[in-house]
């Protein structure tokens, strides 16, 4: 299967069956300001295959060129997001542009998949679901894990100011519902389908953080998996087998050699090491390991990179915001 992205908006990367293939990209100029509506996706969007779009690939550590963690699947004109860190919907609002992907306008995003509930995966929620709510076809759909309810239900209070401004004045509302998030639990095994897109969820090992899920989806075109924060997980490592994409985060071995032996139990009992993550992907060679959310205290990208590949010799690259596949 042939898999195409974007790095850095500088540099085109075709990934064939013989390699890595660079070529230049177009300037684009971003439109200001834009009010987008439409009733449904048109024709022409529901016949594009699936893309994936990496709105956000940082941690909780302030990063100004990192976003926090959010990938979009993008099928049939529809928009699924995958966690929702700081900045993420800005950055979508330029992928919409940049990639010509209608669905990624902000009042468009139909759906949000929540990992778990650590701050830096759920920062942007606010924007996005009350980014031109008025505007909506229908409000924000959330599925989250146990207690995801109170984080909608502290959101609904944080912006019933601005709702009830809205709601009270001469301001006209095409949907004065829009502002409502409908949140559903989740639970191990499919939680989504839609024509052939699937959206699974399962378990995996984010230390005492209980539950923690990653998903696997699934369409006639591509699969792809997405570990959200995970120690090594046998379970993710089989959900991932051959899969055309998969996106786990990381952490630098080097870098965490750095830390004092507290931290470094932390982050093993929480999250993947470098040289973990290369054991797992050697079990479930994907076509394409895409290293995101990434800790390197003080590593330089390329060395991280070099760390997965002194174990595992498939193709695995480093996502910056905003690459497409």
């Amino acid at each position: 299967m042939q898999i195409t992205f974007i790095y850095r908006a500088t540099i085109l990367l075709l990934l064939t069956t013989s390699g890595f293939l660079y070529l230049p990209a177009q300037a684009l100029e971003l439109p200001s300001a834009r009010v987008e509506t439409r009733i449904a996706p048109g024709a022409e969007e529901m016949a594009r295959p699936t893309q994936v779009v990496v709105l956000g690939t940082g941690t909780p550590i302030p990063d100004a060129h990192r976003a926090g963690p959010s990938i979009a699947i993008i099928h049939k004109g529809e928009a699924y997001l995958f966690d929702v860190g700081a900045g993420a919907i800005r950055n979508a609002t330029i992928a919409r542009y940049r990639y010509d992907i209608p669905a990624l306008y902000p009042s468009q995003i139909c759906c949000l998949f929540l990992s778990h509930l650590h701050s830096d995966h759920t920062m942007d929620i606010a924007e996005l679901a009350y980014t031109l709510w008025w505007r909506r076809r229908a409000g924000l759909k959330v599925w989250g894990p146990k207690n995801s309810n109170k984080l909608i239900e502290g959101l609904t209070l944080m912006m019933s100011t601005d709702t009830d401004i809205r709601e009270g004045g001469n301001q006209p509302l095409p949907n004065p519902n829009g502002y409502l998030v409908a949140n559903t639990r989740i639970k191990e095994g499919i939680i989504f389908e839609k024509d052939d897109l699937t959206i699974e969820a399962f378990l995996v090992n984010h230390g005492d953080v209980k539950p923690a899920y990653g998903f696997r989806v699934n369409t006639a075109d591509k699969s792809i998996v997405i570990s959200g924060d995970t120690a090594y997980s046998d379970v993710l490592a089989e959900k991932a087998r051959n899969v055309d994409l998969l996106f786990h985060e990381v952490i630098s071995e080097q870098g965490l050699s750095k830390n004092t032996p507290f931290w470094q139990n932390y982050h093993n009992r929480a999250h993947t090491s470098s040289l973990s993550l290369a054991g797992l992907a050697n079990k479930s060679k994907p076509k394409l390991l895409v290293l995101y959310h990434g800790l390197f205290y003080g590593t330089r990208e390329e060395e991280v990179l070099q760390e997965v590949r002194s174990v595992y010799d498939g193709e695995v690259v480093l996502a910056q915001d905003l690459d497409i596949y």
